[in-house]
Parts: C-alpha cells; structure tokens; sequence
C-alpha cells in the first residue's frame, strides 16, 4: 500500500508511474489526496476542541479550589457543547479514514524508473539469454509423452482424484521431483537463507499484509468455513512471519526460504500451451524471501535474481531473464525479473521463476519496520523469488535430456535422486 504522504507531496511522479503500469483509475489519485485533506483537517478541528475542553477542565478545578463556584459551574456549561463536538468530529473522522483506506488499497505499487512501458508480455524486456538451446532428434516428444512413457505422471489419476490440474507423481517422477526440492533448499541454505516450514492456509490479514488481497481472490482457494485461504506461494506466510514486528537495523537482510505445495485456481485456456505441466491447480515450489534495508533492495534483487539463474546453470538448462514491462506485472511489485526455461519439444519459453522487489508496499500493510541509526522507525522493503518452481523445470529437464537410452539426469542431481536415467 502507498504512503499517503508520499502521494500528496509527489502528485505528478504518481500519476506518472502508475501510467506505466496502465493503471486505469487515475482520479483515485486526486481522491486520495482530498481526503488526506479533510482527514488532516478533521484532526486538526478535533484536537483544537480537544485542546480547549481540556484547559476549560483545568481551569474549572483551579477555580473550585479558589472558592470561585459560580465562574467554576458558568464554565462547566460550556463543556457539555465542546464534548459533544468532539465526539462528532471523532466520528466524522473515522469515516473519513475508511473512505481514504478503501481507495488506497485500491492503487497498485508504482514502477521502478527501469520498468518498461507495455501492455502484454510480448512488451517485456529481455535483460540477458544463457546456454544453448538443445536440438533433439525428429523422434523428440513432450513432456506429457514423456511421463506416460516412463511411468513418472499420471494426469489422468489425478482428474479421477482431484480434477484437472492436480497431476499425480509416481516412481522416478516423484523421486525427481523430491530431489529438486532438496537440491533447491541445500543451495538456499548455502546462499544464507535460513528454512522455514510454514502453515499452507492463511487468514485474510496475511494474504492483505503481502497484497494477495484483495487483488487476487478469484485466484485463491478458499475454505468459508473457516476463513482461511489456500496459499499460492510461501511468500504469503514466510513475509507474514514479520507483520507488525520492529527489526533492528543490524538484523537486516533477514533471509527465509521455504518448500510448499502451491494452490491457484487459475489456469484459463486450453490447447499445448497448457497441456502436462505447463499449467497446474497444485504445484510444489521453494520460495526465498528478503526483508532489506532500503538503501540495499535493488543491490538485494539483483543477487536474488544471480542465485535462480545459477540453479538454471547447475542444471544445465538454457534460460532467459526478462524485465516486465508495466503491463505485466503484478499489484504491487516495484521491478520484477522473469525466468524463463527453452523447452526443446515445445519449442517455446517456459516462466520458472519471478523475483520481484516491493519496496514499502507490502511493509506498509504488514506495519514491518526497522529501527533506524537515528533510533527512529522506518519501513522496511520486502522481496521474494521462486527458486524454483518445479512443475516446468522438470517439463524442461525430461523434454531437453530426452536420449533414445532414455532421459539423463543432470549430474548436480544424481546425488539426490540415485539414478542418472530415467529408462
């Protein structure tokens, strides 16, 4: 969520930024703003009252021990009135504080300086491409052929289970799928990351505290009964692990990573771009998540964006970086990168991971606050990342390894799994 004073004292840069990302409500701006005003005002009317009942109290005591009764009750008749006032007035600004906190949820976070101008993915940036891209022999198939072929996913028994988009792992498939998990932690914990296991449901606070809502709840599960929300990504619980909480300057970066399933209801269209693994209800992830100083979160992303392009390279598998455009991205990223996988059988880029800087926008909601040197409070900035998303690396790492012996496992990998084919 923005900081209303940022917004009034830098109208202009505003709007000018949420143009980049095409935001379509622009007059919430001046809204905002005049609320801000009558908010200030308000509160200003109320303290003034506030401030002459208070001395007319003083006063009245000061003139009942002075004997003085009469002046003492003359005066007490005003009180009745300023109290009457103050209670209006203190409800006139409740009021207007909802009003202000409903449209502020309501603007997304403003773009980074180096955030493009687009309006679809084909406008987004690519920073850098690395590795080759493997050329397959004609007898190549996909992924989805792939796992029927060796017994590693069953789809089918997971639309029997479930429904579609909850795949079932079986033999090697599932034996691959725990390796990745374990190889992806290790290499967190390697980079400073301490891991944590978290709860998969969260309340409505947590998933408003990481700007999850009210953004995207046709896109999370929820259970009524209870109020809770299936978790899309462990950012939501791992970020919430510090809402409301005053770090010490010294305690930052704070480095958390997690393993969990993964639930969205998304998942649209129909056709090969969304076949197999290219697009599920569930999927397993390791996120790695940040609570930076702000001097330090771009410095933060960049390393964070080195460290999921150094798992690609470990696993042998080509990849792209790309800067989205304003478009593209999220409610309330500042910047974020996209991963992106060559799937040889496809023959198309496959996302594998966001990493995303939200500065304050999430800090403000959550209340996450550090103390400065000068002892003071301030927001800190929160980032987080997939490292990895695991349902298209394994597409890309069965469909690129694919052999007529069978499909190798990439070397970094055998020590987790305990085979090197998959046959």
């Amino acid at each position: 969520m923005l900081q209303v004073s940022y917004i009034r004292d830098n109208r202009e840069q505003v709007l000018e930024r949420l143009a980049v990302k095409n935001f379509k409500q622009p007059e919430l701006v001046d809204e905002i703003i005049q609320l801000d005003e009558k908010r200030r005002l308000t509160q200003t009317q109320m303290d003034s009252v506030s401030a002459q009942a208070n001395a007319a109290a003083k006063q009245i005591g000061e003139l009942m021990r002075a004997g003085k009764k009469e002046d003492a009750e003359a005066l007490k008749a005003n009180t009745g009135a300023w109290k009457s006032e103050v209670q209006a007035l203190g409800e006139q600004l409740t009021l207007v504080e909802e009003e202000l906190y409903q449209k502020l949820v309501l603007l997304p976070n403003l773009p980074h300086s180096s955030v493009p101008k687009g309006l679809t993915p084909e406008d987004n940036e690519v920073v850098l491409e690395n590795g080759a891209k493997p050329v397959l022999p004609e007898s190549a198939i996909p992924h989805w052929e792939l796992a029927a072929k060796y017994n590693l996913i069953d789809f089918e028994l997971g639309v029997k289970i479930t429904g579609a988009g909850f795949p079932v792992y079986k033999n090697k498939g599932a034996k691959l799928q725990r390796a990745l998990i374990n190889f992806f932690i290790d290499e967190a914990e390697k980079a400073g990351y301490s891991e944590v296991s978290v709860p998969l449901m969260v309340n409505e606070a947590s998933g408003f505290g990481t700007s999850q809502l009210p953004d995207k709840e046709g896109q999370m599960y929820f259970v009524g009964i209870d109020n809770l929300y299936l978790i899309p990504t462990a950012e939501v619980p791992v970020t919430n692990l510090y809402r409301d909480v005053i770090l010490r300057a010294d305690e930052l970066p704070v480095k958390n990573c997690a393993h969990t399933p993964c639930f969205r209801r998304e998942a649209g269209s129909y056709g090969a771009h969304v076949r197999g693994l290219n697009r599920l209800h569930q999927f397993d992830k390791v996120e790695i998540v940040q609570i930076a100083h702000p001097d330090n979160s771009y410095e933060t992303l960049e390393q964070m964006s080195t460290h999921v392009q150094g798992l690609l390279q470990k696993l042998g598998l080509p990849y792209r970086v790309l800067r989205l455009c304003g478009g593209d991205m999220g409610f309330g990223s500042a910047l974020t990168y996209d991963m992106e996988t060559w799937s040889a059988a496809q023959q198309r880029w496959l996302e594998v991971s966001s990493v995303s800087n939200f500065e304050t926008f999430q800090s403000n909601r959550l209340k996450l606050r550090f103390r400065n040197a000068e002892g003071k409070t301030q927001l800190a900035h929160t980032l987080n990342g997939s490292a990895l998303a695991l349902p298209r690396i394994v597409a890309t790492l069965l469909e690129n390894n694919q052999t007529e012996k069978g499909i190798k496992i990439p070397e970094v990998l055998v020590p987790y799994t305990k085979f090197e084919w998959i046959d």
